[in-house]
């Protein structure tokens, strides 16, 4: 994982960047080159280019689609982020996508010096305040605004849990981390499972999933597998932790009896070094 002092925010000179590899790819008929071609000339480059300095100049390491977009419009200068070391810099990266509340602050940002219509054009939409949400925040708990800028959870999930109080709200975001299943439908399957008393009677779910039998059934279903591969998970790291103080029971037994450790000592010298570091290991 990269830290601080590894990586670096500049503006780079155009000349002064090199694609990593060049790829061939027809551009003029590609829709995705195409979008971030308009998006580019209506709002500006948005994501940063991932580059390593090298030989005197920076090597693209991430963008090679954005930098020949800058280039075809004649960008003088590109924002970038400077990797020091090429380890530092993970290339499923060029695979992420940005998170919502990435998004949502990337398009209020660009609302700023750009109106509302053109951004929207240059997505391809006729309008984005469905993706600005401006409501979404109001009637979660901090800690889900805390997720959700983490990228724990999705903005779906946030529309979704405000079917329920913020402090149900708080248990369902534990019970998620607990089971590390942020999915759409785990949270569903929990909202189901709240009693009336801690639904949010002003905000009930917009999306008929709530009404249909079948689909209250399945996540019910869920709810109960999901809880049942938790109480497995639990007995199965109890009874490893059994057998784990049993075992360092026995190794101490072992090494303190004088003619098997003379015998180990002797013939299995490894053998008797791990239980030993085994026992020092183990509080007391």
């Amino acid at each position: 994982m990269s830290t601080d002092a590894e990586i670096c925010k500049q503006d780079i000179p155009f000349e002064q960047l090199v694609p990593l590899n060049v790829r061939d790819i027809n551009l003029k008929s590609s829709r995705g080159y195409n979008r971030l071609l308009a998006t580019i000339s209506a709002v500006g480059l948005i994501e940063p280019l991932a580059v390593y300095p090298e030989n005197g100049h920076y090597t693209i390491l991430n963008g090679y689609l954005r930098y020949k977009a800058c280039e075809q419009l004649k960008v003088a200068t590109i924002p970038c982020i400077i990797y020091q070391d090429k380890e530092a810099f993970t290339f499923n990266r060029m695979v992420n996508n940005l998170s919502g509340f990435q998004e949502r602050k990337m398009l209020q940002k660009s609302l700023e010096k750009i109106d509302e219509k053109t951004v929207a054009k240059a997505f391809g939409m006729t309008t984005i305040w469905h993706r600005l949400a401006p409501t979404l925040l109001k009637d979660v708990h901090p800690q889900i605004a805390k997720a959700f800028e983490d990228d724990v959870i999705s903005k779906s999930c946030v529309k979704e849990i405000t079917a329920v109080r913020p402090e149900r709200q708080l248990e369902i975001l534990k019970e998620m981390k607990a089971k590390r299943n942020f999915s759409l439908t785990f949270l569903r399957a929990l909202v189901i499972g709240t009693p009336e008393s801690k639904k949010n009677p002003d905000r009930m779910p917009r999306k008929p999933w709530i009404k249909d039998p079948a689909k209250r059934k399945a996540l019910v279903m869920r709810l109960d597998e999901a809880a049942k591969q938790h109480d497995f998970y639990s007995t199965l790291y109890r009874r490893y932790s059994t057998d784990l103080l049993k075992m360092c029971f026995y190794v101490r037994q072992l090494i303190t009896n004088t003619s098997l450790s003379a015998y180990l000592e002797a013939k299995h010298p490894e053998i008797l070094n791990n239980f030993k570091q085994i026992i020092a290991e183990i509080p007391a």
